[in-house]
């Protein structure tokens, strides 16, 4: 479908620049922000003491890897406001994440950090193809969570129209979307499925949708994934990428001409990959954990956020920055089932190869005495529904389940259900995963 490719002039200079150049600006910026944390954050004080280093040490880019980790319980244990590098007269706004597994991560804000997130999510629109005078319907939640506004206040200085939508209520996104006309939706890949099949129930073609243009992020989505957001919308997919920790969205987005993997925004957030066992940063190429440094921000900078996200990075092509491939995986969300270490996207991948299955799945793991049981569900197409035999789904089932032990090495038993039978999640991100196994003390 044709979509507007940007042009040299929409470009800003740095994204066409010299690596040389790029370097010279990381360094510059990373050598304020270490500063900057060591003298108003008593934690990253206690911290680079601990560690026998001093913001003076940082000589080279490379020099980073003797400064100490960020990690997720850093934040947690300085909750609320302990990280805050300025007065708190100086926040002028604090976003927070979920909390579902404790405490939520609080960041904050100064004025200036907003208008650079703001110009950094409306380079990522321009990235993917979206122009000053487009209509852009956000669907991210609003709040507290960093992807409405984020996404807003980006839309907004790109030059768009924004339609403040938030989550929710499916039908009401269908009418306006069909009513206001955007070009852009900027929603969560597992709710835009939500809204595809909205758009299928009332008997919308994708050709007839005005969309051009959807930019997804918020949680991992494979090519299986886009594929089937692309067929059902008449879209372009491009993945953004962001977390709170570290800004919001924004922190890197692919560009439409290429949609080769994000684009990391390097002049803002300097990017490492290490082993997640061991901690050593590795060469461009190979797969580990990504790990985010911020070189801009004001009231709430990382050193050395480990986001738990496992990728690898990528040479520039589009634009000047490097890239990330997409996230395999997280350290976190890892499941070992009898042994065997299997992530969630690969289970998605062996889903979405058979062009019956739709998108939406369940995984359930249970335990049978000692032995931990894995139960995959997952929904027929709406076309196929009520329209295959027993024999047809009993095939498509053992299929999936040679795939899954065949790529995964698990066992597992599959369920293949009518469309829309698995609950949907109508407000931000989806529960793909249901551990029922007695918890380990």
């Amino acid at each position: 479908m044709p979509v507007k490719k940007p042009m040299p002039g929409d470009l800003e200079h740095i994204e066409t620049a010299s690596r040389d150049e790029i370097t010279a600006l990381q360094l510059e910026r990373m050598k304020w922000t270490l500063k900057h944390v060591y003298e108003n954050v008593p934690h990253y004080k206690k911290k680079f003491d601990e560690k026998g280093v001093h913001p003076d040490d940082l000589k080279t880019l490379a020099d980073l890897a003797k400064f100490p980790f960020t990690t997720k319980i850093d934040l947690r244990d300085n909750y609320p406001f302990g990280l805050f590098a300025v007065p708190r007269t100086q926040v002028a706004r604090v976003h927070a994440s979920s909390g579902t597994t404790g405490k939520p991560i609080v960041v904050g804000y100064t004025l200036k950090d907003i208008d650079t997130w703001a110009n950094l999510v409306a380079r990522s629109i321009r990235a993917a193809g979206g122009r000053a005078g487009d209509t852009c319907h956000i669907a991210y939640g609003y709040g507290l969570f960093t992807g409405g506004m984020g996404a807003h206040y980006g839309a907004e200085r790109a030059g768009c129209m924004v339609i403040p939508m938030s989550g929710g209520q499916t039908e009401k996104q269908v009418q306006l979307i069909q009513d206001f006309q955007p070009e852009i939706i900027m929603v969560t890949p597992s709710y835009s499925l939500v809204i595809a099949e909205e758009f299928e129930r009332q008997g919308i073609k994708p050709e007839d949708i005005s969309l051009k243009i959807g930019i997804f992020g918020a949680e991992p989505w494979g090519h299986g994934m886009r594929d089937e957001i692309e067929r059902k919308l008449g879209i372009e997919a491009i993945d953004i990428y962001g977390l709170t920790e570290v800004m919001g969205p924004g922190v890197a987005c692919e560009c439409i001409e290429s949609k080769d993997g994000p684009v990391i925004w390097e002049d803002h957030f300097y990017p490492e990959i290490i082993n997640p066992e061991t901690g050593e940063v590795v060469a461009d190429g190979e797969e580990g954990e990504l790990v985010f440094t911020s070189l801009s921000k004001e009231a709430m900078p990382v050193i050395r956020y480990r986001t738990r996200d496992l990728t690898r990075l990528l040479p520039p092509t589009s634009r000047s920055f490097r890239r990330m491939d997409r996230i395999t995986g997280r350290t976190d969300d890892m499941l070992i089932v009898r042994g065997v270490n299997v992530f969630p996207s690969v289970i998605e991948e062996q889903i979405l190869r058979n062009k019956r299955l739709a998108g939406t799945y369940q995984i359930l793991l249970s335990r049978d005495g000692h032995l931990d049981t894995v139960e995959v569900r997952c929904e027929l197409q709406r076309e196929f529904s009520g329209h295959l035999s027993p024999v047809e789904i009993q095939a498509i089932s053992k299929e999936l389940q040679h795939h899954i032990k065949t790529i995964a090495g698990i066992s597992t038993r599959v369920t293949v259900m009518d469309h829309d039978s698995i609950p949907r999640t109508l407000t931000g991100k989806a529960r793909r995963v249901i551990d029922e196994r007695p918890k380990q003390h």
